[in-house]
């Protein structure tokens, strides 16, 4: 048994590590060309094109992929086989790039945006197989960390070459990534098997999904304000510019993550509300110096960062009570898309007057602040479903063992049986409790549907909040 669970170890850790570098090596391509990048601005200056057609084109392509990869993508192999089509359309798009303007431009912007939403919904799959339920956050945040790091450097690095130079920077990233996914798992490693179907956790997740969709387009529609109004007037600090936006952003992410379990995570949050509201309040009174900037700036982007750590996680959390996580992936970072595409076009509509935007920001983190409580307790709500579930795997190996002796002789399970049941709560697939116990998957099946019988249970979750219910009872 120990070997088992130190190949499943061994497993997590090499899938964590490889999705935290799959996805930051993309997140850096996309926010260099596609998704508001400074290459593809740099490129429409350059070739004096009106650069509002693409952006707000390629912003609507990525909403539609994301909502659309969930279609498409439903297993790990299949999600594979559509990363790796998708990077290399990704590619192939930005080569683009090389020639003159054309409609070949608007082509090769809108494909490349529409697979890249593809790729972000698909890292859900990975997120789910690769980590722990209670250690997604870190995995998140370390993401988003080295995301940032890496598109402060291609950013830095390609300002300082000609134009097409940049482009051939911008596309190094997707070689890279294309090579880490070759590495990824193409089969499942979910607490259940590979054919789970959504009615098999019997928890409803749409509406706390959806309110979180709405917090979070809530919050992204002051993201895009400042895109349109903050990042503009500050243009003339070049320098300043080119790279100070990055640091308060990965600050806030690092900072969260590391922060003393014993502090609440709701006080981060109006934290960063109450932060969001300074800087906006502070773009309006100061004036358009490099001190002002990094005021406003600061807390804008530190804001930012903390909300990002926060509903990625949850996007995270989520992930366990749905069969297709690029299904949950996509809708909440649709939501994200669609709040920042919402703010640039109110920015451009309210354009005339300087403070508007700045006003409407203020009334949107008021709203924030009425929506919070009751979306925080709709997740723990949610989350809490499965308490029992984290409690056993956050246990001493010896614990745990226990445990499931002492619930084997209380449901009266046979040998195999046990010997199953122990694979089973460890997030083995039957696929992979077949090759352990050289038995075929139909054996395995058969014995899992007894034990569930047993316990009259209908899957994982439910098996192990038996076993912890048991436990407290015979406690009491």
């Amino acid at each position: 048994m120990s070997t088992v669970k130190h190949r499943n170890k061994l497993y997590k850790l090499d899938v964590r590590r490889l999705s935290v570098l799959v996805l930051a090596f993309f997140a850096s391509w996309l926010f260099t060309i596609p998704f508001e990048g400074k290459i593809l601005y740099a490129l429409l200056d350059y070739h004096q094109v009106p650069s509002q057609p693409f952006v707000l084109g390629s912003m609507a392509a990525h909403c539609a992929g994301l909502l659309l990869c969930g279609f498409l993508a439903k297993s790990m192999r299949s999600a594979r086989r559509l990363m790796l089509i998708s990077i290399v359309c990704c590619a192939v798009a930005s080569a683009i790039f090389f020639f003159p303007p054309s409609g070949w431009w608007y082509a090769a912007l809108f494909t490349s945006s529409l697979v890249a939403g593809f790729c972000v919904a698909i890292w859900g799959y990975f997120l789910k197989s690769g980590t722990p339920k209670n250690q997604r956050n870190k995995t998140v945040a370390e993401m988003l960390a080295l995301s940032y790091i890496l598109l402060l450097l291609l950013v830095k690095a390609s300002t300082t070459v000609p134009v097409r130079a940049g482009v051939a920077l911008a596309i190094l990233p997707l070689g890279i990534m294309f090579m880490l996914c070759l590495r990824l798992p193409q089969h499942e490693n979910v607490q259940d098997n590979q054919t789970a179907q959504p009615q098999d956790n019997h928890v409803s997740i749409e509406k706390p999904l959806l309110f979180l969709c709405l917090f979070i387009v809530v919050v992204a529609v002051n993201v895009g304000l400042m895109y349109q109004v903050q990042f503009p007037a500050f243009a003339h600090l070049q320098t300043l510019t080119s790279w100070y936006w990055a640091v308060p952003y990965i600050a806030g992410v690092l900072v969260v993550r590391y922060l003393p379990g014993r502090v609440k995570r709701t006080h981060i949050l109006y934290s960063a509300i109450a932060m969001t509201g300074f800087s906006f309040i502070g773009f309006m009174l100061l004036d358009r110096s490099a001190p002002s900037y990094i005021f406003v700036h600061t807390l804008m982007f530190g804001a930012v960062g903390i909300f990002n750590l926060f509903w990625w996680t949850m996007l995270g959390e989520m992930l366990e009570f749905h069969w297709n996580p690029a299904r949950i992936m996509g809708t909440g970072l649709f939501a994200n898309v669609l709040g920042i595409l919402l703010g640039e076009l109110i920015a451009g509509v309210l354009e005339s007057g300087r403070d508007y935007p700045s006003l409407l920001a203020l009334a949107i983190v008021c709203v924030t602040l009425v929506m919070l409580p009751p979306l925080y307790a709709r997740l723990t709500a949610l989350l809490k479903t499965h308490e029992y579930l984290t409690e056993f795997s956050e246990k001493p190996l010896q614990e745990r063992n226990r445990l499931i002796s002492e619930a084997a002789v209380a449901g009266k399970l046979t040998a195999r049986e046990t010997e199953i049941a122990s694979l089973l709560i460890q997030g083995r697939t039957y696929r992979m409790i077949a090759l352990d116990l050289h038995i075929s998957e139909n054996t395995v099946r058969f014995h899992i549907k007894n034990i569930y019988s047993k316990y009259a249970v209908r899957n994982r979750a439910e098996f192990i909040n038996a076993i912890m219910s048991e436990r407290i009872n015979s406690d009491i």
